[in-house]
């Protein structure tokens, strides 16, 4: 009796409060000693119905419910949402509202990096680089303060465009901050990179071969740390992506290491377009002219014009009158990954069906293909590695 009490299988509860699981999920793991044999996850704790939500609303009120997805990144879900309808409705903005797009777009993916870098980096026990990270990510929200008033849910770009113009200061700003950032990249890598603690936890744990990693659905850098090269941004490319140049970093073992390194490549390509939709941004509206059924008109027509002023007041309070029918999905490159919208529209100013494809619902599925037969210490480096967010998950 008691050799067989030393070998029994202990079930321990992990979460849905634990600072580890990066957000309410919780994981039921059967342990034989540190062993992981068996890993459930149960998600749904923090589910908002986004989904049906945005059924009971017009496609203008609709779009600051996309920010509480992926929160650590808004703007990214906001741009997706915006691309989606603006596809639907067969509206193309102005080539100065996609380079903006394009340059916040980036602004989040490096915000939402670095704050991957310095928690995943916190849980496997440096904590030095999570000070470090969280520098730049002030300074980042700084600069969307100065541009819409908001630092975390901003709400920023519309349906045909975006709120308000950029100001010279805060295009200066952010040239500054593309100019430093580099450097500081450095200091996060010669903080750990070659830290022979970091490299045993991360080197060889979490392994995905690349078909492997396409079967489980995978997407953004969790999946390209498996060397498939697949980026919507090249893919797909929607705002001002097919203007500007940038690569895409893969890895060659499919590791948490592997993964570690593609989105620290990922921080100099995101400054690398940043840069270039600074240099390159052109001049003209911000909002396209060609749909005012569809697109609300510039706030000083509205002040001036009656016509603006009633198209605005029907759009806030009805929505769009006179949508096209039809279904329709799009998938944007966030920094977690694919987020897809898909519609369906019956002709109202309200989508009949919204349904999203949440890159962090795909990958909470792989955490126990990751994690069994792998120590318990592992399972905290490999729910880092997928860079997950219960808001984009549960909905």
């Amino acid at each position: 009796m008691e050799k067989e009490l030393l070998h029994k299988e202990l079930t321990i509860n992990m979460g849905p409060q634990h600072p580890a699981t990066h957000g309410v999920l919780r994981l039921t793991l059967e342990l034989d000693g540190e062993t992981i044999v068996r890993c459930t996850p149960s998600v749904g704790y923090l589910h908002r119905g986004t989904e049906k939500l945005a059924e009971h609303k017009t496609y203008l009120q609709a779009l600051p419910l996309t920010d509480r997805l992926d929160y650590i990144s808004s703007n990214a879900n906001n741009i997706g949402y915006c691309v989606a309808v603006e596809k639907l409705f067969g509206i193309t903005p102005p080539e100065r509202a996609k380079y903006i797009r394009t340059m916040t777009a980036e602004m989040s993916r490096i915000s939402s990096h670095i704050i991957w870098l310095g928690t995943h980096a916190l849980d496997i026990g440096a904590m030095t680089v999570f000070l470090y990270s969280f520098r730049e990510r002030e300074a980042l929200m700084d600069l969307f303060e100065m541009l819409c008033g908001a630092r975390l849910t901003t709400t920023y770009p519309r349906i045909g465009g975006v709120r308000n113009d950029v100001s010279q200061q805060f295009l200066d700003g952010l040239y500054q901050f593309t100019e430093e950032f580099p450097k500081r990249i450095e200091e996060y890598e010669t903080l750990i990179d070659q830290n022979r603690i970091w490299l045993k936890r991360t080197k060889g744990i979490g392994v995905i071969e690349p078909d492997e990693a396409v079967n489980w659905g995978f997407t953004g850098p969790t999946l390209r740390g498996s060397g498939v090269p697949y980026d919507v941004r090249k893919f797909a490319p929607y705002d001002a992506y097919a203007k500007v140049e940038f690569d895409v970093p893969v890895g060659k073992v499919g590791d948490v290491y592997d993964r570690y390194r593609c989105r620290m490549e990922e921080l100099r390509q995101s400054n690398r377009i940043i840069r270039q939709c600074i240099e390159q941004l052109p001049r003209g509206p911000i909002m396209t002219p060609d749909a005012p059924k569809f697109t609300l008109p510039p706030k000083d027509k509205v002040l001036q014009n009656m016509e603006s002023m009633i198209h605005h007041f029907i759009l806030i309070t009805k929505g769009p009158i006179a949508a096209p029918e039809g279904e329709v999905y799009v998938a944007t490159e966030t920094p977690k990954g694919e987020l897809g919208f898909y519609f369906v529209s019956d002709g109202t100013g309200k989508p009949y069906r919204m349904r999203l494809r949440a890159p962090s619902f795909v990958h909470v599925a792989a955490i126990p293909r990751l994690s069994e037969g792998a120590l318990v210490a592992d399972l905290i480096a490999n729910i880092g590695t997928i860079d997950i967010v219960l808001g984009d998950c549960d909905r």
